[in-house]
């Protein structure tokens, strides 16, 4: 092959790359078809039995969501989840307001201001979904109206739901963070939503799916009878290395017109009514994945063996202290690799520069402090004081930071929503927070150390790690 051809197959790729739909931020729309991977250990919760669905940022919770409510996308999925064919689906709480099928935050509030519990405004959700399907009407004119009727005609509300249907019914519960911008407040209302929850237990043929943040689902939600019954039922998403791949060449191959063709040259594929979806080879660690991989990256993450291969390294880097990675963060990593690689490094023999692949994991970093900001405003004012630091570090060195700039101690540290959790056992109990986030490791020694995934964004370093931005 000549150099003057590798360079215009180089060019291809990398127009390829930037050409695929990367993004993965959802807010409970429906995705495209092309984008949908399904991960095996996703399976279980998409399954009818699985009520209670875990995840941290940018797993998937809100995709799923989305994909749940598309009957087309849904009857993909039920290739491998049989029972979720023929199903009828709601939403019951997302993140885009939606006042017919079910409350905001401020109806939560007022609705708890006047003493109400959540368990019965929950419960006129399902029973406005259940009316609405039945054909039957019921007072809607607003969420008290509705609770009122359901609890001064309690005959009527159980013979509506214990009728017989013609029908199976799945309702979907996203995005429960937005409920409230208190803990406690947050709490309750999640406890009513998941006692409503095993009180539809009892009803054949309606099921019901509730997806938890992971600090949502470690807190006292869970404090009633036989909640058991519902942590039984308990699926986590989580993303293996070989998922994150699979998903990247799902991505790919759907590119639009020549850029998906050129990838599905490099990655073995199938057609499944009209879309196109990567072989099953290329959805596990297998030698197809990894060499597909090389032909984007390269061999090496530098000159030689010594730096790594690109296929590990891309993920491994971007992994919380937990060792999860994301999907949002991989993908995001990989299109500014590209883009990188396309205004620095345009003669390389590969797509993705190695050099590139590193201000890929920046990028993410930074998108990803971003995120976390979005959900734990305390977070960003507490690690940015940080800024030039090197990790590990003693745990002493980083309290004289956070005293110094907080003297009040963590309760003074203002949040306009969820703050810390134990702001109130001092900084050990920001430490707490920090660790059950993954945003902190604490060493076998006592030093603190933090992933790049968040330490380059906020600008701390490591020796021989990736550089955090200028």
């Amino acid at each position: 092959m000549s150099n003057e051809i590798a360079m215009i197959n180089t060019y291809v790729l990398r127009e390829a790359i930037l050409a695929a739909p990367l993004e993965t931020s959802n807010f409970g729309e429906v995705p495209n078809a092309g984008q949908l991977y399904v991960p095996p250990s996703h399976l279980k919760a998409l399954r009818l039995e699985a009520q209670i669905v875990v995840g941290g940022r940018g797993v998937g919770k809100s995709f799923w969501t989305g994909v749940l409510q598309s009957d087309s996308l849904r009857s993909l999925v039920s290739k491998d989840a049989q029972e979720l064919a023929d199903v009828v689906v709601r939403v019951g709480f997302a993140a885009s307001e939606n006042m017919a099928m079910y409350p905001n935050a401020d109806v939560f509030a007022n609705f708890l201001d006047k003493e109400g519990d959540p368990y019965d405004l929950w419960r006129a959700v399902i029973l406005r979904w259940v009316a609405e399907m039945s054909g039957q009407r019921i007072p809607c004119q607003s969420w008290m109206e509705t609770v009122a009727w359901m609890k001064d005609q309690p005959e009527d509300a159980a013979l509506l739901m214990q009728q017989p249907r013609n029908w199976r019914g799945l309702i979907v519960f996203d995005a429960l963070d937005r409920t409230s911008n208190d803990w406690n407040r947050m709490d309750v209302i999640v406890r009513g939503l998941l006692r409503a929850i095993l009180w539809l237990k009892s009803f054949r043929g309606l099921y019901g799916k509730v997806f938890l943040r992971e600090d949502q689902a470690k807190r006292t939600v869970f404090n009633f009878p036989d909640a058991s019954k519902l942590m039984a039922t308990k699926a986590e998403l989580t993303w293996a290395r070989h998922d994150l791949h699979g998903l990247l060449w799902q991505r790919l191959i759907n590119a639009p017109n020549e850029h998906g063709e050129i990838m599905r040259k490099i990655c073995a594929h199938e057609q499944r009514e009209g879309i196109w979806r990567v072989a099953a080879e290329m959805t596990r660690d297998s030698e197809a994945q990894r060499k597909a991989f090389e032909q984007l990256a390269g061999p090496w993450m530098g000159r030689d063996k010594r730096r790594g291969v690109p296929y590990t390294w891309s993920v491994g880097h971007l992994a919380d202290a937990r060792g999860q990675t994301s999907p949002r963060s991989f993908l995001a990593a990989i299109r500014q690799a590209a883009e990188d690689s396309s205004e620095r490094y345009p003669d390389h023999d590969y797509a993705l520069h190695y050099e590139s692949i590193k201000r890929g994991i920046q990028k993410a970093s930074e998108i990803r402090v971003q995120e976390v900001a979005e959900d734990y405003p305390w977070i960003k004012d507490v690690l940015s004081v940080l800024k030039g630091m090197n990790v590990p570090c003693a745990y002493e060195d980083i309290v004289q930071r956070w005293q110094q700039q907080f003297p009040d101690g963590p309760q003074g540290i203002y949040s306009e929503r969820l703050p810390a959790q134990h702001a109130i056992q001092g900084w050990d109990g920001i430490r707490e927070d920090l660790m059950q986030l993954g945003l902190i490791e604490v060493k076998k020694d006592g030093r603190i150390d933090m992933p790049d995934l968040y330490r380059v964004g906020f600008g701390l370093g490591r020796k021989g790690g990736v550089k955090p931005r200028n």
